[in-house]
């Protein structure tokens, strides 16, 4: 039986909506900064009602649970623990750089992504991924560092993706020279691909309860004002 599971990512200036059907990956998308709120409920009844589905037929819904924004990644989660508390539904986050490497994987054809988003106040969210077997892989930690100070890998053709590439490429690009072979300096993580990569980690167990679906932000004074 096919596995139907709703994914939305907002964490960055894309907001996307996506939505597996029999194998299929339909999606909405648009790169629409400071709109998500207005655009992400509206891309999600159209794909159900695209695909001819209730809310309560889903298997599970996933989000991109950052790090990005602060807000697109708390709008993400919110929305996200609603639906799965009515519909009674667990839930699969997704590394929101995890989704971008996907992306630059599919798009590239490359094994090897350094994965890099502008966390702003001079510095990158930043992770490194391989492609093995059909299964991406994270290759370190998922940080957010100063452009200087992020691990870069001593060997190996790399695609370098996302926005803090953009932002930060002329930091970046002296310390891996001729390793990178590619730059997707405008690819942003979406929906589709959290759908993609939920698949497999529903099946493999890694779905949470709607309370445990909580944001990463990385930075430790962002988690500390939510807190306070």
């Amino acid at each position: 039986m096919a596995t139907h599971i709703l994914a939305i990512e907002t964490a960055t200036a894309a907001c996307s909506a996506a939505l597996t059907v029999n194998g299929d990956v339909l999606e909405r998308y648009a790169l629409a900064p400071r709109q998500h709120a207005t655009l992400i409920l509206p891309m999600i009844e159209a794909l159900l009602v695209e695909a001819g589905l209730a809310v309560t037929a889903l298997d599970a819904i996933a989000f991109g649970r950052g790090p990005g924004s602060f807000t697109g990644v708390r709008i993400a989660a919110s929305i996200v623990q609603g639906i799965a508390f009515a519909a009674q539904r667990p839930v699969v986050p997704v590394s929101t750089l995890a989704a971008l490497a996907l992306g630059a994987q599919r798009a590239s054809g490359g094994t090897a992504i350094l994965a890099a988003l502008d966390a702003r106040k001079h510095e990158v969210y930043w992770c490194a991924y391989r492609y093995r077997d059909g299964r991406l892989q994270a290759e370190t930690a998922e940080v957010v560092r100063a452009p200087a100070a992020v691990a870069v890998p001593a060997h190996g053709d790399w695609i370098a993706a996302g926005s803090g590439w953009a932002a930060y490429g002329d930091s970046l690009m002296p310390r891996l020279g001729e390793r990178v072979v590619r730059v997707l300096p405008d690819l942003e993580p979406s929906a589709g691909d959290v759908a993609r990569l939920a698949l497999p980690a529903f099946a493999d167990g890694a779905a949470v309860a709607p309370e445990q679906a909580l944001p990463v932000y990385l930075r430790n004074d962002v988690a500390d004002a939510r807190r306070a």
